[in-house]
């Protein structure tokens, strides 16, 4: 894994003003990667909404999440928008010291949902492919040609990440630019 510091302290400084942060950037980006990243450093409960465990633990949301402390982490949070109106009921609790990490892309939709409901309790970091102060001048061309995101960047050859650009682009096109509609 590459260490991604800034948006790291993008993250904890978000945390010292919010309750909840929400992470967001197109899909492949790192963002469960440095989600993850982070979850290793303090107690943390992971949820990923395209994991159907996951989903049928959350199936309840207001008894999954109502006890949890430490860091909760929401990946994709875009497939259960209703969460965002209970997360502003969990964290108004003057008792609680849980905070919230939601992980999405940054559709109209969501952005609009979470700001509505989470006015004022929400942070937003954004989070892009890699950049070249990350992974250092002398792998500019790498980045140049492969483009920052991490499983095009780091493929074994030139080929492979040729090969994971044109899918990626594929599935884009045909599942997610839909979603970037403004209405």
């Amino acid at each position: 894994m590459i260490p991604r510091p800034e948006p790291t302290l993008q993250i904890e400084a978000s945390f010292r003003v919010h309750p909840v942060t929400a992470l967001l950037g197109p899909r492949q980006c790192g963002k469960t990667t440095l989600a993850r990243s982070i979850a290793e450093q303090e107690p943390s409960t992971i949820f990923d909404l395209e994991n159907p465990v996951d989903v049928q633990r959350l199936s309840s949301p207001m008894q999954a999440l109502k006890d949890l402390t430490g860091l909760v982490i929401i990946d994709e949070v875009q497939r259960k928008p209703e969460l965002f109106e209970l997360l502003r009921v969990l964290v108004d609790r003057t008792d609680k010291k849980t905070q919230f990490m939601l992980l999405g892309s940054a559709s109209p939709h969501l952005v609009k949902g979470v700001s509505e409901s989470l006015a004022g309790r929400i942070g937003f970091v954004d989070l892009a492919g890699f950049q070249l102060w990350e992974i250092g001048p002398q792998h500019r061309d790498q980045l140049w040609i492969r483009g920052g995101f991490p499983l095009s960047f780091l493929a074994d050859s030139g080929a492979d990440s040729i090969q994971w650009r044109q899918n990626f682009m594929r599935t884009f096109l045909e599942r997610d630019i839909h979603q970037l509609a403004i209405g």
